[in-house]
């Protein structure tokens, strides 16, 4: 059972008419189904969620499909597995991931993922105290990628995704809307760039992600919500000291492409914000009114990764943003190993902060699997 407080302003977060944001000077970009935002692998998860300009590894099809051409491995299954805000009791609260991609020759692949986030079991009460049945949210979505060489340094990847999100079903504390699951299509495009063949030197990387319709959670009214579109940029360079050993250093920028909640009501702002359209809203989200300030707006990652002999690996890395995309600022570590064809990752988040300020992911461990055939 979650605490009261705590669940009801996950459940009403995105039903509410958000009284407390409109009370902040901070414009918040709040979407549904933030879970798209959680890196799911352990490797990125060891150097503070980086990825996107990083070399080929089977987890890109989380981050950067585009890189998939370029992976020696034919084809390979895996496995991630994430205990969520363990460090506040909660057991039954986790991000699981699979997924499968497969090279149909030298200059393309297929890819295919599911990534489930169960928010566990959710006791509700009315205002006297009475409990409510108990529900169990959870959200899932489910990816088809394509991904092709452009030339022998640039390659190409996009992805569709369907994503469903069932928070809350029927009635909920007496309200008169009644409630459903969320559904909504989107897509990925992304694109990479190596300087060598050999993957030596500098790499590069862009995506776009989420990029899809809005979201109900009712039919009883018109107001959707956005879901959390992003740009992501990331730089890495690869230094071969010899034929075993090497280190890869990278950094990710990310934004939202989600226009920000208005501060007040004042000349049908919300109405305004509710009626944008989904393209027009990627737009808006870099303008002076619905937009905050760039500073605010960015997500960074910077991580280093040793190799040892495609057979060793320890990672490092650092994650930081604003408090208007939630205040995470925290350090990673993370370390895999291979044997045969199996690789196996695991990424720890240290903890950071006290009392209030402790960051609820900290001593968060995330687990990974791959199969490489």
């Amino acid at each position: 059972m979650w605490n009261k407080a705590g669940i009801f302003f996950l459940v009403l977060f995105l039903f509410s008419n958000t009284k407390s944001i409109s009370q902040n000077t901070i414009k918040i970009q709040s979407t549904a189904v933030p879970f798209m935002l959680i890196s799911p692998d352990a490797r990125s998860g060891g150097m503070g969620n980086l990825s996107i300009a990083m070399t080929p590894e089977a987890n890109d099809l989380f981050g950067n499909t585009s890189k998939l051409p370029w992976m020696n491995e034919k084809s390979g299954f895996l496995i991630n597995y994430t205990p969520w805000l363990k460090d506040l009791g909660l057991n039954d609260v986790y991000l699981a991931s699979m997924g499968y991609y497969k090279k149909l020759d030298d200059k393309s692949a297929i890819n295919s993922s599911l990534r489930f986030f169960s928010l566990g079991n959710i006791t509700f009460s009315d205002e006297n105290g009475t409990e409510l049945p108990s529900t169990k949210p959870s959200e899932f979505s489910l990816d088809f990628g394509y991904s092709f060489l452009l030339s022998e340094q640039f390659s190409f990847g996009t992805t569709l995704r369907y994503i469903h999100s069932k928070l809350v079903q029927g009635s909920l504390l007496n309200s008169n809307i009644n409630y459903r699951a969320g559904n909504t299509l989107a897509a990925d495009v992304s694109l990479f760039y190596k300087q060598n063949e050999n993957m030596q030197g500098f790499h590069g990387g862009i995506v776009l992600s989420n990029l899809g319709g809005k979201i109900s959670y009712s039919n009883e009214t018109t107001n959707k919500y956005f879901i959390p579109a992003n740009i992501g940029i990331g730089l890495a360079y690869l230094n071969k000291f010899d034929k075993e050993n090497s280190v890869e250093f990278g950094v990710d920028v990310n934004r939202l492409l989600v226009p920000a909640y208005p501060t007040a009501n004042t000349n049908g702002e919300r109405d305004q914000y509710f009626s944008q359209s989904v393209v027009s809203s990627w737009f808006n989200s870099f303008t002076s009114k619905y937009g905050p300030p760039m500073g605010e707006s960015l997500r960074a990652s910077i991580g280093i990764e040793y190799n040892y002999s495609n057979q060793f690996y320890l990672r490092g890395g650092y994650l930081y943003e604003d408090q208007s995309r939630g205040n995470g600022q925290y350090f990673t570590l993370g370390t895999s190993f291979q044997y045969l064809n199996n690789k196996f990752n695991i990424s720890y988040l240290v903890p950071s902060g006290g009392g209030l300020s402790r960051n609820p992911l900290s001593n968060t461990l995330r687990f990974g699997s791959i199969f490489y055939f």
